[in-house]
């Protein structure tokens, strides 16, 4: 498969490759983390049904437009927005969609760093508790035995009030990053993504088993499949249209850049529907994976983000075996974390390959360390510098610390905004023979599909934004 001519002239190998990668970017943190998490917090069926029906009617066209952005433009995010806009006789200001996606990304890299560091942290921790058991002949103990729940629930405090070790963690990570971005296209991104998502596949697969076996899994299916619509207020249905259309790593720069290295023998509509796909069965599998033994402890399924770090330490130190299934779990959160982020440097990498004619090296290099160190401000906001709050004269970022301030505001501001303008730009002002060309599609679907771009998605993105921005205004 020929691939365009962006960021060195490299392109995807294959189709396979294409979906691994592109898969990869969207299944991340995202999934594992934030997925079972809002479930839990929002009354589980309810919220996955309607998660899953907004995945199909918003995000999947919304993937299809990124991806066909990238592949008409055949450049960096900037410059295959700009390259459409001039197709289409439209201002070269569109290219500033595409500069907002690549800055979105850039952000979003410097603290989810941080974050993988965590899971870095928590894969050693588990890892020296499985080797340690299992050299003391007893491979299937439960995680970390003789330990209290508050010892085992403190540890994450204790991360947190060690600068010295966050830093060391998202250095490690990012740097495993910048090593397989400065690598290419075929070499880095493409090995990385053929490796990585088919052990991240088995893993999970894997721990949603032993789930099954050890854990509730009956109340588990029964929390994420009988929907109670009582559940269904404003907010949960704010909650379920943000994560399917975030979850699936849209306006973040990785998908249009991506696209810019598809060949055109590629029919981009199926292959957008088995990226969704994809991303939505790990989603789901998420929470078949961590439900059933979360309620087979007791614990809460509505635990927030200390779910993953706190609650299910919890439930490992409980179970049989839950040594080896921690260190497994704990892996494959890496796993993913470590491909969404492939995508998310790619994004700047190109633009800066493109635009300054820089090697690869050089430009991951540079992007990955500027990145690094604004990571390093939010490793120490939990710290030495956790009185700061950058936008403490904004309500809604009052009481926010520095990691929490930039995860806020590109993913109530600058996200939406960007896959606003996506559906603006690929809905209204992008050629419509151009559109339909790339989109593989014709038709009657060819015109549903641009429907759901110009219509519903510009008003459903709308109120993502709108209500993200006025707290309060939702009720319950």
């Amino acid at each position: 498969m020929a691939g365009a001519a962006a960021a060195g002239g490299q392109g995807w190998s294959s189709r396979t490759a294409f979906i691994l990668a592109a898969v990869g970017a969207a299944v991340g943190l995202g999934n594992i983390w934030r997925f079972p998490t809002l479930a839990g917090e929002n009354g589980g069926g309810a919220f996955v049904l309607v998660y899953i029906a907004f995945v199909v009617l918003l995000g999947l066209p919304l993937v299809l437009s990124e991806i066909l952005l990238g592949r008409a433009g055949g450049e960096d995010a900037i410059g295959s927005v700009e390259n459409v806009a001039v197709k289409s006789n439209r201002s070269r200001n569109w290219r500033g969609l595409g500069a907002l996606q690549i800055t979105s990304g850039f952000l979003i890299l410097s603290f989810y760093s941080v974050v993988a560091g965590w899971v870095i942290n928590y894969v050693f921790i588990s890892g020296g508790d499985f080797f340690g058991s299992l050299f003391a002949g007893d491979p299937f103990s439960v995680a970390f035995s003789g330990e209290s729940q508050d010892a085992i629930t403190g540890r994450m405090g204790e991360l947190f009030a060690d600068p010295g070790r966050l830093i060391l963690l998202h250095a490690l990570f990012m740097a495993a990053t910048i090593g397989i971005v400065a690598s290419g296209v075929h070499d880095g991104i493409e090995k990385a993504a053929t490796w990585l998502m088919p052990a991240f596949f088995v893993l999970l697969v894997i721990v949603t088993i032993y789930g099954a076996f050890k854990g509730n899994f009956e109340d588990a299916l029964a929390f994420l499949f009988t929907p109670d619509f009582s559940k269904l207020t404003p907010t949960v249905l704010n909650e379920a249209l943000g994560q399917a259309l975030f979850s699936l790593s849209l306006a973040a720069g990785g998908l249009l850049t991506y696209g810019a290295y598809v060949g055109k023998d590629v029919n981009l509509a199926p292959t957008a529907g088995m990226i969704a796909l994809a991303d939505t069965t790990v989603a789901i599998l998420a929470g078949l994976m961590i439900f059933p033994i979360v309620f087979a402890v007791g614990l809460d399924p509505a635990g927030g983000p200390a779910l993953i770090f706190q609650t299910l330490p919890v439930a490992f130190n409980a179970m049989p075996g839950g040594a080896l299934v921690g260190f497994v779990f704990f892996i494959l959160i890496f796993f993913a974390a470590l491909t969404s982020s492939i995508s998310l440097l790619e994004g700047p990498t190109a633009w800066v390959i493109d635009r300054f004619g820089w090697t690869r090296k050089k430009s991951a290099f540079i992007v990955g360390l500027v990145a690094f160190l604004i990571g390093v401000a939010c490793a120490l906001g939990y710290n030495v510098w956790s009185d700061i709050r950058p936008l403490g004269f904004w309500g809604i970022f009052a009481e926010a610390d520095i990691l929490d301030t930039l995860d806020g505001f590109t993913g109530k501001i600058m996200l939406p905004l960007g896959a606003l303008l996506v559906a603006v730009f690929v809905g209204w002002k992008a050629d419509r023979r151009l559109v339909e060309s790339e989109s593989g599609l014709s038709g009657g679907m060819f015109a549903f599909w641009r429907f759901l771009v110009a219509w519903a998605a510009p008003v459903a993105v709308s109120l993502v934004l709108l209500f993200g921005l006025i707290p309060g205004l939702l009720g319950d």
